[in-house]
């Protein structure tokens, strides 16, 4: 059987992959092979914003990982979804659009992602962006193809959650993607007409048009082909072989782009030989370096209806929201419940937000099979931004069918957890005030027994989780030990890169969709031989805002 052969072949359609894919696909005199392990993004949950937590559910679209028990998680195995699908995880997530703090990629150039700092990166988020709530400015773009806006009509609730906060002293905070993401305010959200916003969807599906692009789903890589040092196609578990003339860049997202690298025999040395494998490549990075934003969430119950769920006493207007969806794509089925956030300094002397509040104006989800909220109620999730814990990814056995073994070992540094008490006493203080009296909350979780440290360490341990961000497996930079370089070229074969957010050398202060489209921008940049965007021209008062910190921070160091 002849192998086909393309001159790119991009592994994993998702949120980097299909934007890298589709860029690709503007060079007319080149073809590209996407190769997706999952099916199409057909199905209606993933299209309908507030159906997120049912798209997660869902078997057929979600790997469904999960980590080995956690000790610093009092033993228990931690979910891990991620996309299984065209879009892949971008087609299950919270359809959140925020882009960390700009002192993030400084510190990645910093540490010898060279070319990545904020200023660098920034044009290739306004590239993609068509934002509906801002002016074209320096921040913001008109015109990508990924469109981003605030919730239209967001709940009540939310004002209440800000107006909280603002009684405790934080600071309101005009725009998340300007230029000082600090404080409380609306969020906004990959959506448009009442439908999510994905690069499978709104870049890459446009992109087949041009007829030099080929999707193959439901194909799974079973390794990378090298030959005398050089990556020259795929093998998939079906026993296909796909050529590429130039290069293979691998966007499966950072559980399984080092689990291909090292079924590929690209990897640590000693555990490849351990998992019967050839070893092609000693290569110890790989698998290394992962870690996850930890959270730990305080749950409020409340007869007002006010809030997000279902109940007989609010049927006529859940009701009247499913038809005010069906026959105008509007109303709260047309918004993702992330409605408004705050990234907030849980110690004044830090030098950025540490936290993320995630507020939820709906009860918490309790059954799993049902991914609606079931009564009346309103949350606050604080999000570590910053983990110190660092974990790896592993093979189980050289079947590529097999899941990989994840342990992320979960707040294992003793810093990690600070933050969250820290936080948890702030969510608390945030309900007790009088924006909220209005709705009579009662606190379910961790309860108002819950005051000592060594208290909510144990709730937290025992209730906490991860908000899906994980990074860092493949990770980007310039000295021995990284996996690839600074235009994300695998270090020691040719012709094969990574784009995608196992590249990130440390996590960034919030949500890594957004992060993650650019590096499949920037990749496409790298694989064409196209010259960089120009650096970002940023207001000298936006620098102002944090580059002090920054020199104050690094001479300390």
């Amino acid at each position: 059987m002849s192998a086909a052969e393309f001159d790119y072949i991009v592994v994993g359609a998702g949120s980097s992959g299909a934007a890298l894919a589709a860029r690709l696909g503007e060079a007319a005199d080149r073809t590209t092979c996407v190769i997706e392990a999952g099916g199409q993004d057909t199905h209606p949950f993933i299209h309908i914003p507030s159906f997120v937590a049912a798209a997660i559910g869902r078997e057929a679209t979600n790997w469904r990982f999960k980590t080995v028990p956690q000790p610093g998680m009092a033993g228990r195995e931690i979910p891990v979804p991620r996309g299984k699908v065209l879009g892949g995880s971008g087609s299950i997530n919270g359809m959140v659009y925020f882009r960390g703090h700009p002192t993030d990629y400084d510190d990645w150039s910093d540490a010898g992602a060279t070319g990545w700092s904020y200023a660098e990166v920034l044009p290739y988020f306004t590239r993609t962006e068509n934002n509906e709530n801002y002016p074209e400015s320096v921040f913001h773009g008109h015109g990508g193809p990924i469109n981003v806006k605030h919730v239209d009509g967001p709940n009540a609730l939310n004002f209440a959650f800000m107006d909280a906060l603002a009684s405790l002293q934080f600071p309101a905070c005009p725009d998340f993607n300007g230029a000082n993401p600090e404080g409380y305010g609306r969020r906004q959200g990959l959506l448009r007409d009442g439908q999510r916003e994905s690069t499978a969807k709104n870049m890459l599906r446009p992109a087949l048009a041009r007829g030099n692009i080929h999707v193959q789903t439901d194909a799974q890589v079973r390794r990378v082909l090298v030959e005398s040092g050089r990556a020259i196609g795929v093998e998939l578990t079906d026993g296909r072989v796909i050529r590429a003339r130039h290069e293979v860049i691998l966007s499966a997202g950072t559980v399984q782009t080092p689990q291909i690298l090292m079924l590929s025999g690209i990897g640590p040395a000693a555990h490849l030989k351990s998992m019967g494998i050839e070893v092609v490549l000693d290569l110890p990075g790989v698998g290394e370096n992962y870690h996850d934003h930890p959270a730990s969430p305080m749950h409020m119950e409340t007869a007002d209806t006010t809030s997000y769920g279902l109940s007989w006493r609010v049927l006529p207007r859940d009701a009247w929201h499913l038809a005010q969806y069906l026959l105008t794509r509007t109303g709260p089925l047309a918004g993702n419940v992330f409605e408004s956030v705050a990234f907030l300094r849980t110690d004044p002397g830090l030098d950025r937000p540490d936290v993320q509040f995630v507020f939820q104006p709906a009860k918490r989800l309790t059954n799993p099979k049902i991914p609606f909220p079931l009564g009346h109620g309103y949350a606050i999730s604080p999000v570590a931004l910053y983990p110190k814990s660092r974990g790896t990814v592993r093979l189980a056995s050289a079947d590529p069918t097999a899941a990989p073994v994840i342990d992320p070992h979960l707040l294992e540094h003793p810093d990690d957890i600070k933050p969250l008490i820290r936080a948890l006493r702030i969510a608390r203080a945030a309900f007790a005030s009088e924006p909220f009296a209005e709705y009579q909350g009662t606190e379910v979780a961790p309860g108002p027994g819950v005051t000592t440290d060594e208290q909510f360490d144990k709730y937290i341990r025992e209730t906490g989780y991860t908000v899906h961000h994980p990074v860092g497996t493949c990770r980007m930079g310039s000295d021995a030990g990284a996996v690839v370089d600074p235009q994300l070229r695998l270090t020691g074969i040719k012709g094969l890169r990574v784009a995608d957010a196992s590249v990130m050398p440390s996590v960034i202060g919030g949500n890594t969709n957004a992060p993650c489209v650019m590096i499949g921008e920037r990749a496409a940049d790298f694989v064409l031989g196209k010259k960089p965007l120009p650096a970002a021209e940023l207001p000298p008062e936006s620098v102002a805002r944090y580059k002090p910190a920054r020199k104050s921070r690094q001479k300390a160091a």
